[in-house]
């Protein structure tokens, strides 16, 4: 197994503190989240599951700048970013792997990555960083120089996740990793995961996956029409029947 991925150097644990308060987002006249708030502690891993339409993607895309927002505030550490454009999130410490990956498929695989780094010099701590991500993800090392447009669905999302890593983020948005890939590539997605968490890294992890969200995170959220429905550790949440009925229609 190969070692796991080394977050940005240790902060004090105030400085690593994601809280959202009072969190909403409209398109049109549709209200998409209500009024959300959470925290996401250093080194915590907290899971978004619902069904689709719950608002998951939306809270994410918010707390990213990447759709517009209402919300009391949103702070990271010491940081204010409750107005702070999608691309300097960045430089706060936060990366985002969206859903559908998005990656450059007519650039190569390390150009890919190296789009990753973009706000950070060129030195030996990033080619340290890029030789971390072909140690984490083997086969983007096989295909460096390849298009990202030749690499199969999940060969895509170890990219896109890679690239977010590039720049050495102390907490990881993801949202829905796992979609579209096989049982096989999913464990991979998930035994990753779990690596960077055990490496200090925050996670916030949004997923239609249960399997996979309660197996890497402490801490869910469950949301239902754009509310927080309930809240409680993983391990409870696995076998509560509210999240069956909400969650699985059961």
């Amino acid at each position: 197994m190969t070692a796991p991925v080394q977050p940005a150097p240790a902060a004090p644990a105030t400085a690593g503190t994601l809280t959202v308060d009072d969190l909403t987002v409209h398109y049109g006249g549709v209200c998409a989240v209500r009024s959300v708030s959470f925290t996401v502690g250093p080194g915590e891993s907290v899971g978004i599951i619902g069904s689709n339409g719950a608002g998951k993607t939306s809270t994410l895309k918010a707390l990213m700048g990447l759709v517009s927002r209402h919300c009391a505030g949103i702070t990271f550490g010491d940081d204010d970013l409750t107005n702070v454009r999608a691309r300097d999130m960045v430089r706060h410490g936060i990366g985002y792997v969206p859903e559908g990956r998005h990656v450059f498929p007519g650039l190569s695989v390390e150009k890919n990555l190296l789009l990753g780094a973009y706000a950070r010099r060129w030195n030996a701590g990033t080619r340290q960083t890029l030789q971390e991500m072909y140690d984490l993800f083997p086969v983007l090392g096989d295909m460096r120089a390849r298009p990202a447009g030749d690499l199969s669905g999940g060969q895509q999302q170890m990219l896109a996740i890679g690239r977010a890593l590039m720049s050495r983020p102390r907490l990881l948005l993801l949202d829905e990793p796992s979609m579209g890939l096989s049982p096989k590539l999913i464990e991979t997605v998930l035994d990753v995961l779990i690596r960077l968490r055990a490496a200090g890294m925050s996670l916030l992890l949004v997923e239609q996956n249960a399997k996979l969200t309660f197996g890497v995170t402490s801490h869910c959220l469950v949301m239902e029409n754009g509310n927080v429905a309930i809240t409680g550790t993983s391990q409870e949440l696995s076998s509560d029947s509210r999240v069956r009925q909400i969650y699985l229609g059961l």
